[in-house]
């Protein structure tokens, strides 16, 4: 195949046939400062990994407030100052209810702890921990939130 070809395949033909990345939003929930910060991580309810809270965008929310919503109803986090830029974004592999498989761009917002709740929705089903960032990095899968963590 010729270069010219080759080009034009990879930049026009190639994404047509490439479905599109999901969105999603997670919140970067901490504690502390300095050599003193940690990050809150939670289980996946499918799999185990530990991640970030983290999911879909929310009718009447930004993408903020719904990363704010998902440290609840994961993590527990019932108050809390909200960053409202996010400070990166990571890609993954999200396992669908219908079997299936969808590629995620996910926006991570700094969410700073106040309050942790024992009681909340789902509690049941998450295990949380406080680690430094360091060691959260090392904990998740995903290279670039390994990369956020790392920064932050």
């Amino acid at each position: 195949m010729s270069s010219l070809l080759k080009q034009a395949w990879e930049e026009v033909v190639a994404p047509m046939f490439q479905r599109p990345k999901r969105v999603q939003v997670a919140a970067l929930c901490y504690r502390g400062s300095g050599d003193d910060k940690e990050v809150l991580l939670v289980t996946s309810r499918g799999t185990g990994r530990w991640i970030l809270p983290k999911g879909w965008p929310m009718d009447g929310k930004n993408a903020a407030e719904a990363a704010r919503q998902e440290a609840w109803e994961e993590a527990g986090v019932a108050k809390g100052q909200l960053g409202h830029a996010p400070i990166g974004a990571f890609e993954s592999d999200k396992e669908m209810d219908f079997g299936g498989v969808a590629r995620c761009t996910t926006s991570v917002f700094p969410l700073k702890v106040e309050q942790l709740s024992d009681d909340f929705p789902e509690a049941g089903e998450r295990t949380r921990t406080w680690v430094p960032a360091e060691q959260a990095a090392e904990m998740v899968q995903e290279k670039d939130l390994q990369k956020i963590l790392q920064e932050f």
